[in-house]
């Protein structure tokens, strides 16, 4: 399977899993190792600044820290969009076009001039080599391309049907498939 690194991976109704029902996964990396992404619609009530200080300021709406999955909970991944036109930028991992990974343990001072803002997820999703083929294969994911707003979605409990509906055809109609099929 071709590299998933910037893609998004889309819960499919059948994912009843509660670590992952409903959610929209950006893949930071996707290798032979395995793949690693970040949760993008499961904000947190912490704000940014009350745990990372200076990174509050370039933190987007809502400046809350994210659920990024289940594996290392107390660990941070930072995501940043830059700037239309910057190329370089110090501490800036390029994912995927203007996004990227951004090392929290420098300075945010030196990144404001090049980042539209940054994100920033406790913990993450995922995968032993084979395991994320094997769960998109049996149905679990859907898989888009990513736009470069959907890391930072200004309303992310919205996303997951946001996603679908721009697919289009039977894919928005997924979008309105109900959380609980019983009771409809």
């Amino acid at each position: 399977m071709e590299s998933l690194t910037g893609r998004l991976l889309v819960a499919t109704p059948a994912l009843r899993d509660p670590n992952f029902e409903r959610t929209v996964v950006l893949v930071v990396a996707h290798e032979e190792g395995g793949a690693l992404g970040v949760v993008l619609n499961r904000a947190t009530e912490v704000q940014v600044a009350d745990v990372l200080g200076g990174w509050g300021a370039l933190a987007g709406e809502p400046p809350v820290v994210f659920e990024g999955g289940p594996v290392q909970p107390e660990a941070a991944i930072c995501l940043a969009r830059t700037r239309p036109g910057v190329e370089d930028l110090a501490g800036f991992n390029r994912v995927s076009g203007a996004v990227g990974t951004v090392d929290l343990s420098g300075d945010p001072d030196l990144l404001v001039a090049g980042v539209l803002g940054v994100r920033v997820f406790a913990g993450y999703a995922g995968w032993s080599p084979g395991q994320l083929e094997r769960e998109i294969e049996g149905g679990s994911w859907f898989v888009f391309d990513a736009l470069p707003s959907d890391a930072f979605a200004p309303r992310p409990d919205d996303l997951w049907q946001m996603v679908l509906r721009r697919q289009g055809g039977l894919m928005a109609a997924v979008a309105h498939y109900p959380a609980d099929p019983t009771q409809n």
